[in-house]
């Protein structure tokens, strides 16, 4: 039997020991855990990788200790904005949104952008035009306001600042990013990242997270790439490519290629942040140049592991 595993990630900044209450390190676990837990038993019962990222994902969206789905940050304008991007590595099919409101789980559309269109990437009020014609679940603004979040934004509100939202130093914190990739007993991998974006970010920005190649990359031949942290760098250096470039050209392996990335190439470019990887071998990899990073994986082999700093 092949091997198969799930790698997740909530996020990754500047995130302290000593500035997170025992109680609420216990809710992000809890939080990271059932992630793992959704997307696993799917892979245990031989589901697909796509469908384990979706599931584990969607976990993480419904969760609003994260920055995804209902625990989104606020826009400048008060609005809270989401992106999100899956990836299958056996076919290279894609599918990608950018600034959806409204959309309960913003992973579960992108999917359908990938399974009923001929399109990767649909934004705005088509993408919730889509979304309606497709069935995807939708909330009122109240699904998503947190006070917290709410709070965050008044701090910077009618600036020009923007801030990713875990280097908000605040009494109680919370962090951007959710994503999960996977390897399924059929040797087929898949990623998939979904995120709120930047408190008080302005003129529609789009960061990393639904950008096919930047945030979100998966390809049979070498891995499955979800990344987090601060958007544009990643963008800019095309980072979850790069790592499969790096295995596909060069031949390293999953470690070797994402440890390049992210402690040499991003760390030129100003990049914060981390990624998680899996290949079609089922080697596995949890990678960041910040604080801490939320992140969990389980393997068929029985190893599990949920992690929050360095």
């Amino acid at each position: 039997m092949l091997n198969y595993s799930l790698v997740i990630h909530g996020g990754a900044g500047t995130i302290l020991k000593n500035q997170i209450t025992d109680e609420q390190e216990k809710a992000y676990r809890k939080g990271l855990e059932d992630a793992l837990n959704t997307g696993y038993a799917l892979l245990d019962k031989g589901g697909s990788a796509v469908d384990a990222v979706r599931a584990a994902v969607c976990s993480l969206e419904d969760n609003i200790l994260f920055n995804a789905g209902r625990g989104s940050v606020f826009a400048k304008d008060g609005s809270q904005e989401m992106d999100a991007s899956i990836m299958n590595g056996q076919n290279l099919m894609a599918g990608a949104v950018s600034a959806v409101r409204n959309i309960r789980n913003p992973v579960q559309l992108a999917y359908a952008v990938m399974t009923q269109s001929q399109h990767v990437m649909l934004s705005g009020q088509g993408a919730f035009d889509f979304a309606k014609l497709y069935g995807i679940k939708t909330e009122p603004d109240e699904y998503f306001f947190s006070q917290f979040r709410y709070d965050q934004w008044k701090q910077i509100q009618g600036s020009d600042k923007t801030a990713l939202d875990h280097n908000i130093i605040t009494g109680e914190k919370k962090f951007g990013t959710v994503g999960a990739v996977a390897l399924d007993m059929k040797g087929n991998i898949a990623a998939a990242t979904s995120t709120g974006g930047m408190t008080n970010k302005q003129f529609g920005r789009v960061g990393d997270s639904p950008i096919i190649g930047a945030g979100t990359y998966a390809n049979n031949k070498t891995c499955a790439i979800s990344c987090t942290g601060h958007g544009e760098p990643f963008i800019r250096a095309v980072t979850a490519y790069d790592v499969s470039c790096l295995m596909e050209y060069k031949g390293l392996s999953l470690h070797d290629a994402m440890h390049v990335v992210v402690h040499d190439k991003l760390l030129k470019l100003d990049g914060e942040g981390g990624m998680i990887g899996v290949d079609a071998k089922g080697n596995t990899a949890m990678m960041f140049n910040s604080e801490g990073m939320y992140r969990g994986l389980k393997k068929n082999s029985g190893e599990i592991e949920i992690a929050i700093y360095k």
